[in-house]
């Protein structure tokens, strides 16, 4: 079986289709093909279900084997992948019931339309007897975004505790935000299901959304993250995000990495 791996910022997936399978992916088989030393190592799968033009219908996997509502980097890279495939710069990736409209703005460069984004109350969680304050913001998937220095140990310790806290029964994606101008923050991601990443896409956008409903910034925002900047501009209660998508290499299982 081909697949092949692309990153974007790098937040790294593997994108395959679902008629290449020589069997149903599972959430064991995900796990082993995402291990970065028992399998080929990623920050997930895209599965493509079926491709016709200008339009693909994608699931996204998580590397413990769960799946995702959405991922900007995610379908950055379906778009790409899409637009190469079918040679239009306007391409449709369509996951469970949101539809992302892209546009290749050349060289690596896609613009996404990401749709509705909905910005809650701020609110303060207790996380070990440590009030946090946080804002919950969904994206088609949810996100807990905190304004505090993005230093590392933090997010890995706050991270998982905000992730998993009884506050998100699904859990949820988490974002340090420092502010450092009218149009630019730094942030710091802990992904759900997938812990620190280097980039997310929708991370971006739920922290730009964050950031300018409470009066930290205002749109455009330029989002500074480990693996590299995003743009994300918000109307009328929608996001539009763009950044890179580059293809790394193609990989083929062998018959002994057995599904």
């Amino acid at each position: 079986m081909k697949l092949s791996k692309w990153h974007g910022l790098g937040n790294d997936y593997l994108l395959l289709e679902r008629a290449d399978l020589t069997a149903p992916l599972t959430e064991e088989s995900v796990r082993r093909i995402c291990d970065y030393h028992f399998g080929v190592g990623s920050d997930g799968i895209l599965e493509v279900i079926s491709a016709d033009g200008d339009r693909a219908e994608v699931v996204i996997w998580n590397p413990d084997g769960s799946t995702a509502e959405l991922s900007g980097n995610g379908t950055r890279i379906a778009a790409r992948w899409l637009a190469r495939r079918g040679g239009s710069d306007e391409v449709r990736i369509v996951v469970g019931p949101r539809e992302v409209a892209a546009t290749m703005r050349g060289g690596r460069e896609v613009e996404q339309e990401m749709g509705a984004v909905e910005v809650g109350q701020p609110e303060t969680i207790s996380v070990e007897g440590e009030g946090v304050e946080l804002t919950p913001v969904s994206v088609g998937n949810p996100h807990a975004v905190i304004r505090r220095d993005p230093e590392r140990a933090e997010l890995l310790r706050l991270g998982p505790l905000v992730e998993t806290h009884e506050r998100f029964p699904e859990r949820t994606n988490v974002q340090l935000v420092r502010v450092d101008g009218a149009h630019d923050i730094a942030v710091g991601v802990w992904e759900r299901g997938a812990g620190e990443t280097l980039s997310s896409g929708t991370s971006a956008v739920a922290a730009s959304a964050a950031a300018v409903a409470n009066g930290w910034c205002e749109s455009p925002v330029e989002v500074h993250l480990a693996g590299g900047d995003l743009r994300v501009e918000l109307r009328d209660g929608e996001a539009r995000l763009t950044g890179p998508a580059e293809e790394i290499c193609t990989v083929e299982l062998s018959e002994e990495f057995a599904l």
